[in-house]
């Protein structure tokens, strides 16, 4: 799991590279692509940034062209935060290669053998849910 672990990060630090953007802030656009729209609050606890880091990093991802902010006609206190087009046209691409090797290994596996596999990961996600509680960090990731 640890190397699984690395791996994930070197291809994430690849891609950030090829949109000029950090590591971080990409990890924050994948939380906004699979939570939106997110609130700054929201994206904050998702990731253990503070909220002034997060003001920074949608300020690089709008002036990216990757996220933009909006208000909400009913709220308009509330900056709700999405990706845009280019987001599915320049990130969603260079993640074609992971995903189409891994669908490969998936496609070689029985349903048993993805059933164990599923309940492997979802028990050590929880453990690593529960020793984040144990260290007293949030856990909404």
């Amino acid at each position: 799991m640890r190397e699984a672990s690395a791996l994930g990060i070197l291809y994430s630090a690849a891609v950030a590279r090829r949109l000029g953007i950090s590591s971080s802030d990409l990890e924050c656009l994948d939380v906004i692509a699979t939570r939106q729209p997110v609130t700054a609050g929201a994206l904050a606890g998702a990731t253990g940034l503070t909220t002034g880091a997060i003001t920074g990093v949608v300020d690089r991802l709008e002036a990216a062209g990757l996220a933009r902010r909006t208000r909400p006609e009913t709220d308009r206190r509330k900056v709700l935060i999405s990706t845009t087009d280019a987001f599915l046209a320049e990130v969603v691409p260079l993640f074609g290669p992971m995903h189409r090797l891994q669908a490969a290994v998936v496609a070689r596996c029985s349903d048993q053998e993805l059933q164990l596999v599923a309940g492997f990961m979802a028990q050590s996600l929880q453990a690593a849910r529960e020793a984040l509680a144990e260290i007293g960090e949030p856990t909404s990731a």
